[in-house]
């Protein structure tokens, strides 16, 4: 989980200054870090205190993730809207991989954070229906017992999702994963669209 935070901060960072939400690059970061850190010192190693401050900060962490990118995606619409000077194609192809990146990371690490009461309680055994049915579910004789999804699964099926624009393997079974995984689908392919339409629009033609 640290790393896959790691990993989104990096990316931020990585976005051109007319895209990123504030114009200092290191603020969401340091504030993303921070958050981590006080993760880590107050469950290191594996993630199992049930402790409702941990719950709390996990989810100002993830939302500060998010929070951060939607407001890049929106400044990257807004520019391709309004016809701005967003450079080369390739600059621009590569801001908007770097957007559905951390679109894909953050909704992974929200579907990690809400399923079956978060990580901390699928790792105590909790009796909570899950909101997400797996394909190890329904087929427990490839799997060891006691088996439950970690971060890497969920962060398989939101990629999936974002590249295909709909469920894959896993379905959603709750009203609120539903909703959530058409959201991001919505997102995805808005992004996409918008994205490829401008840098072919601003890729040079031969004459």
């Amino acid at each position: 989980m640290a790393v896959t935070v790691l990993a989104a901060e990096l990316l931020h960072v990585a976005l051109p200054s007319q895209v990123r939400s504030l114009s200092q690059a290191w603020i969401y970061p340091v504030i993303g870090i921070g958050l981590l850190l006080v993760l880590v010192i107050g469950d290191p190693g594996r993630i199992d205190n049930r402790a409702a401050w941990l719950r709390v900060v996990t989810g100002l962490l993830i939302a500060s993730i998010t929070l951060d990118n939607a407001f890049a995606a929106v400044h990257l619409v807004k520019l391709i809207i309004t016809n701005a000077n967003l450079g080369s194609a390739i600059r621009l192809l590569a801001a908007g991989a770097v957007i559905w990146l951390v679109n894909a990371i953050a909704f992974g690490l929200w579907y990690w954070d809400l399923d079956r009461g978060g990580a901390a309680a699928r790792a105590a055994g909790t009796s909570k229906r899950p909101a997400f049915l797996f394909p190890e579910m329904t087929n427990p004789e490839w799997v060891e017992d006691g088996w439950y999804p970690s971060l890497i699964d969920y962060l398989h099926m939101s990629f999936a999702i974002s590249a295909a624009f709909s469920p894959t393997d896993v379905s959603a079974i709750k009203h609120w994963s539903k909703m959530m995984m058409t959201f991001q689908s919505a997102v995805s392919l808005l992004l996409a669209v918008l994205v490829v339409a401008r840098a072919i629009n601003i890729l040079p033609t031969g004459g």
